[in-house]
């Protein structure tokens, strides 16, 4: 059973850092797109950062480019987010998905329909 698994959510402070983490199992890792995407109470989910099977290609959203890092682990079938300088309006419920096929998925940002899989999500806090 194909399954994603968000984790390294939690409450930090406006200027601190979180690594997201998204664990994949039941597929092939390694031919996927995989992105972060978030949703913040009262907003439509956005696309935060994306990188391409090989790791060769990352986009970043405006919004976070120069604080959020992504990267991925194929050995591990793991995929990371590494969140620096967190600001309040950060917060959100933060989605990993995984997309194959001919559809945009990573263009300059990741692209919700171009996702297959989803995770369930972690919550991030940023608050003092």
């Amino acid at each position: 059973q194909l399954k994603l698994l968000e984790s390294g959510g939690g409450l930090v402070q406006p200027g601190g850092s979180l690594r997201l983490s998204c664990a994949a199992s039941g597929f092939t890792w390694d031919y996927y797109t995989i992105g972060w995407f978030r949703q913040a109470p009262g907003k439509e989910r956005e696309g935060v950062s994306c990188i391409t099977s090989s790791g060769g290609v990352t986009k970043y959203a405006n919004s976070v480019k120069g604080r959020f890092t992504i990267s991925r682990d194929n050995a591990k079938n793991t995929v990371y987010l590494q969140m620096d300088s967190l600001k309040p309006e950060d917060t959100a419920i933060y989605y990993c998905a995984a997309g194959q096929g001919l559809q945009p998925m990573c263009v300059s940002k990741p692209i919700i329909s171009g996702m297959n899989y989803w995770g369930k999500g972690t919550l991030v806090t940023v608050s003092s």
